[in-house]
């Protein structure tokens, strides 16, 4: 099934402003456009008829004394002229002749408006003429058989109308940027303790139980911040008081395992003298004792490392000199130990945590994959360097690459050998302490790499001092 994306809330929160402020600025800019053009054409409206009206009747006071007739004086028809700078004016006597100041200015006046005003309304009408705009005015001059008609410019009204339509327009599109702004801002703000509790949370998750929220001096954002610093110290209370009595256990354990010990110590040695069921049931007590006292030591080691009060001591040694020492020491000299001439040739690390580190991967390639075949020293990121352990058992499945270096988790392949569960725990463990890290990959061929990226030593040369 198909899930669309959800957006962030910082983006959610701008969006929504951004949306409000469209709407509302939209919605001021129609009704405020509406108004202004409204008034602006009724007020140039009401002002060419009063002007229109004003020239009528002095039109109408020079026909009288002609009597209507076709006989004008020539002064009459020059000061025939419009009342306004760029319009025109006209009038049409009773037998249709038109007297003007321009010639074919009469064809321009809309026939709508001549029909009106020739049955004896006035009338009002905007028409174009000529690319322009005008408002035309018709008044019928009764008494001598004639009409008035007279046309203003409506271009400038036209033109402030597109000028406060644009500003409006430039005005919606900047507050719906400055309302987006302050969605981003204020998200920002009201999400900054959630970012913080965030930071926290993921601090606790990497092992740092005393990380917490500062308080907050918002009285709606302060119990979010106490309710989780009230959980982190329930979980902090929680975790160290299992680390204790996984302490306390290991060493209480300690003197009955060792007891045990030394009575097995003293059955094994008298062991030729048993029968041999009896025989067979000492190498059970024996085997499972030493079993049980690796497990209480590990068990012991994971504690110290969990309370912080394992040292760590870091010495520049050389890293393939110092893997051959522990393969010897824990039985494998003969394995072939591969150094890569790009590899750093010396790490730091804490001598005896490395070879706990290399000591319980061999040991877990040799209880569950055949034995180890190779050691290899790689090179990897600048100031880093890899040790690796392979083996030609099995390999790791994909979904439990990341189980197995979790305490008492074993492979499928594993369950049904004998082992604690403890050994990959520690490698992660103490490789992290060393600033690195530890995983498993496929081998090529079939089997697994054990992976442990270490800290290169930065070994300086004579000419470098130089």
């Amino acid at each position: 099934m198909f899930h669309r994306p959800r957006l962030p809330l910082r983006t959610k929160a701008s969006v929504f402003f951004g949306l409000l402020a469209l709407i509302t600025t939209v919605t001021l800019s129609v009704v405020t456009y509406t108004f202004a053009r409204r008034a602006l054409l009724e007020e140039r409206e009401n002002d060419a008829q009063q002007q229109a009206i004003a020239n009528a009747r002095d039109v109408l006071r020079r026909l009288l004394p002609a009597g209507g007739s076709e006989d004008f004086p020539d002064e009459f028809r020059i000061n025939i002229v419009p009342s306004n700078s760029d319009g025109f004016n006209y009038v049409i006597l009773g037998d249709g002749t038109p007297v003007a100041s321009q010639l074919g200015i009469p064809d321009a006046v809309p026939t709508e408006l001549k029909t009106s005003v020739e049955d004896g309304a006035a009338g009002l009408q905007r028409f174009t003429f000529e690319g322009d705009l005008y408002l035309g005015v018709g008044i019928p001059l009764v008494n001598v058989d004639a009409q008035y008609f007279e046309a203003f410019p409506i271009d400038d009204t036209e033109q402030t109308l597109r000028f406060l339509l644009l500003s409006l327009a430039i005005g919606s599109a900047v507050i719906t940027l400055l309302a987006a702004t302050v969605g981003v801002w204020t998200s920002r703000r009201l999400l900054r303790p959630l970012d913080r509790i965030s930071v926290a949370a993921g601090q606790i998750a990497a092992g740092d139980l005393n990380s917490r929220v500062a308080p907050e001096g918002d009285p709606d954002l302060a119990p979010i911040v106490n309710s989780f610093n009230a959980m982190a110290d329930a979980v902090q209370a929680r975790v160290e008081r299992e680390a204790r009595f996984a302490s306390d256990v290991s060493h209480e354990l300690r003197t009955p395992i060792t007891a045990l010990a030394a009575a097995t110590e003293v059955l094994e040695v008298r062991r030729e003298e048993m029968p041999a069921r009896a025989r067979q049931a000492v190498e059970v007590i024996v085997s499972q004792i030493r079993r049980f006292d690796g497990m209480v030591l590990d068990l012991l080691e994971l504690s110290r490392i969990d309370a912080g009060a394992a040292d760590l001591h870091l010495e520049t040694l050389d890293i393939a000199e110092l893997c051959r020492r522990v393969a010897g020491h824990v039985g494998f000299v003969a394995i072939p130990i591969d150094v890569d001439p790009a590899a750093p040739p010396a790490a730091r690390v804490d001598r005896v945590r490395f070879e706990r580190v290399l000591s319980n991967l061999l040991a877990n390639a040799d209880q569950h994959a055949g034995g180890p075949v190779r050691i290899a020293i790689e090179a990897t990121d600048p100031g880093f360097v890899l040790v690796v352990v392979e083996d030609d058992g099995p390999g790791v499945a994909d979904d439990e690459k990341q189980q197995i270096f979790e305490r008492f988790t074993r492979g499928r392949e594993s369950r049904h050998r004998v082992g604690t569960g403890l050994g990959l725990a520690l490698v992660a463990e103490h490789a992290s302490a060393l600033g690195g890290a530890a995983w498993v990959e496929d081998r090529p061929g079939g089997g697994a790499r054990f992976v442990v990226r270490l800290r290169a030593a930065r070994v300086t040369t004579p000419e470098a001092d130089e």
